[in-house]
């Protein structure tokens, strides 16, 4: 059994399908971090008070999966580092069907987005771009280095670009991890794959990944 917050829109209507975002905390958090420390209800609430969101699910699972999947004692150590890898399996196999059996949650590609942040952002690109069949929209905040390889996340691209209908990478530009998202940015902008590349002020915190939800948001399902 694994824990997930389910964040529904303003005007909420079973009857009505929606489309979903997936959005993953990072190695020292869990389902509570993008509410607690994200503000993530708030910023989103906002936003849909301005008319500036499309009506969207979203769901904040807990990447660690193993048997505890607390965010407690050594959060580096191997096994924890690896479930956040084996959460893919997680993901695709039982919390997407999970959802779209108990929500009403559309269940095409197009209708489905990834984000995260740090470890949660490596997650993010890693799954999303090795499942363009499931996801369309991916975002990756200061991605950690649990990110693939550039030819290994995205080994493909003059086939599958086309099939992404958005990309963002990004990542504060005092960020230590920095390196990991602009040698991304830096394959994609070879290969020809369009994709939105955001520097933004500030370190690896909050505040940066504040800023991320609030603009990628905006942009999903338009």
């Amino acid at each position: 059994m694994r824990k997930a917050l389910v964040y529904t829109p303003p005007g909420y209507n079973v009857n009505t399908l929606y489309p979903v975002l997936y959005l993953l905390h990072g190695i020292g958090g869990d389902q509570y971090e993008w509410m607690h420390n994200g503000n993530a209800a708030v910023i989103l609430d906002n936003l849909y008070a301005k008319g500036k969101l499309e009506p969207m699910i979203i769901v904040f699972p807990n990447g660690r999966a193993m048997k505890d999947d607390r965010p407690t004692g050594n959060i580096f150590a191997p096994d924890k580092v690896e479930a956040f890898s084996v959460f893919e399996n997680d993901l695709l196999e039982d919390l997407i069907p999970y959802m779209e059996q108990h929500y009403p949650i559309k269940s095409q590609r197009v209708d489905r987005a990834i984000a995260g942040l740090s470890m949660g952002g490596g997650q993010a690109l890693n799954f999303g771009l090795n499942n363009l069949s499931t996801f369309a929209w991916i975002g990756g905040f200061s991605s950690a280095p649990n990110t693939k390889p550039p030819k290994e996340l995205f080994p493909n691209p003059e086939k599958d670009k086309n099939l992404i209908k958005l990309l963002w990478i990004s990542c504060g530009d005092q960020d230590d991890l920095i390196s990991f998202s602009k040698r991304t940015h830096d394959y994609l902008l070879e290969n020809k794959v369009d994709h939105i590349y955001y520097i933004e002020p500030g370190v690896h915190d909050f505040n940066v990944w504040k800023n991320d939800l609030y603009h990628f948001s905006q942009l999903l399902f338009k």
